[in-house]
């Protein structure tokens, strides 16, 4: 057994549901597997079903049904009639720049006068700044049109205003209580906005902007929109669905020489560009220039008219994200530090640890702590605050990440009186407060992570779209997948919780073996399947062990062919799993386990050995002395109370199944067993009787066909040749039946001591003979058989394969688990 890293949840249809998806599939020419996953997110109508699949331009909304739309093209039209000086103010994000970029090349083709101000992330703060606003009143600006900022910047345009500058707001952040006075807000977040899609990016808006000032949509600029929405996390749905997948479709064709050499820096082919290698490879290179420089750089890269531009400032926005990189790993160091003492001291005081990480240091690095919560969080998953301490003026400066069910906007608005200056949504947000609020905020979040989250909302969770099976894994199936695309933010790409795979065989790969590679069967195919951070879990998967996965199907392309692959995200093994090592040599045993059981795993594993005889010789091995914390004990002890362990050891040949399947009740918990017994250089208690023939002793005699001592139509065969031969010389009568019959001397020793004691054979002398009118009796009468039997019994599960042994020992289980009900049960 093996459980997940995360809690699955099962998205699943009722009737109804399936059989819109057996409709869609007609309908549309859909596989079953692709059909359902539509029904499940909202496209059971066929018509629905095919504008989300196949649905172009005809699809974005009319820009005038913003609210402010109508005033601010008024008020920029005006200002191109008066020849009047405009600045764009964007953000340093990569939402920002596009943001920026985009209205750059639409204020070019309207021949306005205008240029661009990013603030400078650590030395001005994010947004509309006093400062920014006196300088463009100096350089003669009329109009400033903001982009991804502004809604909450009400002191700032207030001051806009007093100097005579008119301020346009285009935005899509959570508005404030209180918004700023300008001549025209453009967010569709607005209470009162009729827009029918609240899902916009930045670059989103600025683009609606331009649809309604050029009077149709310039479908040209959606590469850029592509890039803000997806660097965004925003909901690749609905209008979104329709801007990325048009700008994944421009940015293919190459036309701009800022994404002609973003792309070559990233090593993505245009051609084949989709929304991972923007969000992975394009985004990252587009922030670092804000978060170690000035956003000014990305900024250039994508308004470049030049390859040989472009190609110098994609190099060095590659440098910085290189930089960038190693400043994040080293303040993740020192974040886990300080996370870690802060706990120990929490345990030390006897007081819960906080439910909402909250650190800070002086030094690190303003433009990289958002990625340094996120870090937490995939070590953590607790809500985390990231912030920066200026030394001389005490006052922080970061970013929150959130995880799901803790809105982190709402969560700041309670605490807004602590803060300065907060923005963002419910899964990312930055701040600003002073050092001394910091305890308090950490102590008035945690209060509010409490009373919001429930215990499942602190275990991270995997939504699962659907089940499949092998035979889904096909190149068709996944062809339709990809008509699904782009995935991102709301329009995942599916999660399949892969059953019904056996485990073939596995490696390790990479460096230091961190990943792993599996070859699954199942369905009559292989398929293979790859986990990228699951090498450790190689030595932990037995032969054979059915597996459950949840991930992606994927292309593998290698010398022209494409084969599908499984992706894997998480995984588990719902049944204990049986780590054959029948055929080890018992001498070495104890050599073996070592090898087996982690040190720190000592107290998780429980060893059983045959008799106290084994117990002794094996404590008083030179090898037991390196497993000295291991616990040891015979079946006998291990039968009397419930057993906290999760790996049973068997070392040396279990007395019998009865023992096994006994001592199988006393542990609950067991999730490995290791079966370890063979041949043994320990003594054996002389008071044991002989076992049965083994496999191993069955493959010995290759001239005998495997012979069962308790099937009756062996002792009836016997019997008559007795009747034949009889009387026969009591001494020697084994050996010579033996040959006559092509047995083993002791099978038929043993069948005519059962015989004897069922008086169907007597002793008269020193011969054998039939008595005259014997009384007919069952074998099963005999004491000798029924042990015999039960010794058989024994061996065939013993010695069985590993599938028919490992399923025998689940069967126990399962009886435990429900004897362990019925308990609850009756207590209860």
């Amino acid at each position: 057994m093996i459980r997940s890293k995360t809690r699955w949840t099962v998205a699943s249809l009722d009737a109804a549901g399936e059989e819109q998806a057996v409709n869609l599939a007609r309908e549309l020419s859909l596989s079953a597997l692709v059909a359902r996953l539509l029904v499940q997110r909202g496209f059971g109508e066929v018509d629905k079903a095919r504008r989300f699949l196949h649905g172009g331009a005809e699809g974005l909304y009319d820009p005038f049904q913003l609210k402010g739309m109508k005033e601010a093209v008024m008020r920029i039209r005006l200002a191109q009639e008066r020849r009047e000086m405009i600045r764009i103010f964007g953000d340093y994000d990569a939402d920002g720049v596009s943001s920026t970029a985009l209205m750059t090349f639409l204020f070019r083709r309207m021949g306005l006068i205008f240029d661009s101000y990013i603030p400078h992330r650590t030395l001005e703060g994010y947004g509309l700044n006093i400062n920014a606003i006196d300088l463009a009143a100096e350089a003669g600006v009329k109009l400033i049109v903001t982009v991804d900022t502004g809604v909450s910047a009400v002191d700032q345009i207030a001051h806009a205003n007093e100097l005579g500058i008119d301020v346009i707001v285009t935005d899509h952040h959570e508005p404030p209580h209180t918004l700023p006075d300008a001549l025209a807000l453009i967010n569709p977040k607005q209470e009162d906005c009729p827009y029918p899609f609240k899902g916009l990016a930045g670059v989103g808006v600025a683009f609606k902007l331009a649809q309604a000032l050029l009077g149709e949509p310039p479908l040209e600029w959606c590469d850029v929109v592509a890039l803000g929405t997806i660097a965004d996390l925003m909901p690749l749905t609905d209008e979104n669905r329709v801007l990325v997948r048009l700008g994944l479709e421009e940015l293919r064709k190459g036309d701009k020489p800022g994404f002609r050499a973003l792309a070559e820096v990233t090593g993505i082919k245009l051609a084949q560009m989709n929304s991972t290698g923007i969000g992975f490879g394009m985004a990252p290179r587009i922030n670092a220039a804000g978060r170690l420089d000035h956003a000014k750089r990305a900024l250039d890269l994508l308004t470049s008219s030049d390859d040989e531009t472009a190609a110098e400032s994609a190099f060095m926005l590659d440098t910085l994200n290189r930089e960038r990189q190693l400043v994040v790993e080293t303040i993740v160091k020192e974040a886990e530090k300080q996370w870690l003492d802060k706990c120990l001291a929490c345990a030390e005081s006897g007081i819960k640890e906080p439910s909402v990480i909250v650190l800070a240091a002086e030094g690190w690095n303003v433009g990289v702590v958002g990625i340094v919560a996120s870090k937490m969080i995939e070590k953590c998953y607790k809500p985390t605050l990231i912030l920066s301490i200026d030394k001389e003026s005490g006052q922080c400066k970061g970013s929150a990440r959130s995880i799901a069910g803790f809105d982190l906007h709402a969560a700041l608005t309670e605490c807004e009186a602590l803060l300065d200056h907060y923005g963002g949504h419910q899964a990312a947000a930055g701040m600003s407060l002073h050092v001394d609020h910091l305890q308090q905020l950490e102590a008035s979040l945690g209060r509010l992570a409490d009373e919001w989250l429930t215990d499942d909302d602190w275990i991270p969770g995997t939504i699962i779209d659907l089940e499949c099976r092998l035979s889904d894994a096909s190149l068709e199936v996944l062809e339709q997948l990809e008509k699904l695309e782009p995935f991102g933010n709301g329009n995942t790409s599916p999660k399949l919780l892969l059953q019904g795979a056996a485990l073939a065989d596995r490696r390790t790969m990479g460096k230091e073996n961190k990943h792993l590679k599996l070859s699954l069967r199942g369905d009559g195919k292989l398929l293979d399947a790859v986990g990228f951070g699951f090498g450790s879990l190689s030595d932990k998967l037995s032969d054979g062990a059915d597996l459950e996965l949840v991930g992606e199907l994927s292309i593998n392309e290698w010398n022209g062919q494409r084969r599908v692959q499984f992706m894997v995200g998480d995984l588990r093994v719902p049944h204990i799993q049986l780590f054959d090592r029948r055929d080890a040599a018992g001498s070495d045993s104890l050599t073996s386990l070592q090898k087996l059981i982690r040190k720190e795993e000592a107290d998780t594993v429980l060893v059983l050995v045959p008799s106290p005889v084994w117990l002794d010789a094996a404590r008083n091995s030179e090898t037991f002395a390196l497993l000295e914390e291991i616990r040891m004990v015979t079946y006998e002890e291990a039968a009397t109370e419930e057993q906290t362990c999760t790996k049973l050891v068997l070392l040396g040949r279990p007395p019998s199944t009865d023992k096994l399947a006994a001592v199988l009740r006393f542990c609950p918990g067991i999730e490995a067993l290791y079966a370890m017994y063979g041949e043994s250089s320990y003594p054996v208690d002389k008071s044991e009787k002989p076992r049965a023939a083994s496999r191993q002793d069955n493959q010995k005699h290759t001239s005998e066909a495997p012979l069962s001592r308790t099937d009756r139509k062996h002792f009836g065969h016997l019997y008559q040749t007795l009747r034949r031969v009889c009387p026969i010389q009591e001494e020697g009568a084994a050996e010579r039946l033996a040959v006559m019959m092509g047995w083993k001397k002791e099978t038929v020793s043993f069948m005519f001591s059962v015989f004897l004691e069922l008086e169907l054979i007597v002793a008269n002398g020193n011969e054998l003979e039939l008595p005259a009118n014997p009384v007919k009796k069952e074998l099963i009468h005999s004491q000798a058989y029924r042990e015999a039997q039960r010794r058989e019994e024994t061996e065939q599960i013993l010695f069985a394969d590993t599938q028919t042994f490992a399923g025998w020992i689940n069967q126990q289980m399962d009886k435990t688990q429900t004897l362990t009900s019925q308990r609850g049960v009756e207590i209860s």
